[in-house]
């Protein structure tokens, strides 16, 4: 199997988040997800079109290739974004087991444009007590329960 061409693959996500320019469906990114050198995905942020703060290109691109793969599982594929993945969407890369992330601008250029991932990257290395949003883990028990039953079922 051939390499495949990072370079295409990486300006098809920076066109995808050139279309949102006008601001009007969400955020200037884009992302692409390919497999064995196939598109499988490509789409921008449509935070704004769908009145969903979790719409980031990156998401919309995984629950794409998700659905034209019938899988949840991404392994094998490559996704190509027009800027680093925020916290939100490197989580769920990592869930959807993505082999390889390349990316153009990072973080701090985002942050530059108006979009500052700080606030969550520091809140994440807080304890959960500590956190600006309060947290509070009650109930533990019960859906402890929940999570053995669903183990031995399972297992």
């Amino acid at each position: 199997m051939k390499e495949p061409d990072h370079n295409q693959w990486l300006d098809l996500a920076i066109e995808k988040s050139a279309e949102n320019l006008d601001g009007i469906s969400g955020g200037p990114f884009g992302a692409v997800i390919v497999k064995n050198g196939r598109l499988i995905a490509a789409t921008a942020n449509k935070v704004e079109e769908l009145t969903d703060p979790t719409a980031h290109a990156e998401i919309q691109a995984i629950r794409e290739a998700c659905k034209q793969m019938n899988t949840t599982d991404l392994i094998g594929c490559i996704i190509y974004t027009s800027c680093e993945p925020c916290p939100m969407c490197l989580g769920a890369i990592y869930w959807a087991n993505i082999d390889e992330v390349y990316f153009a601008t990072d973080r701090k250029d985002a942050q530059s444009g108006g979009f500052d991932d700080n606030l969550i990257y520091n809140e994440l290395e807080k304890p959960t007590d500590k956190r600006r949003i309060p947290m509070k883990q009650i109930k533990k028990d019960k859906a402890w329960k929940i999570i053995e039953q669903w183990t031995d079922k399972n297992s």
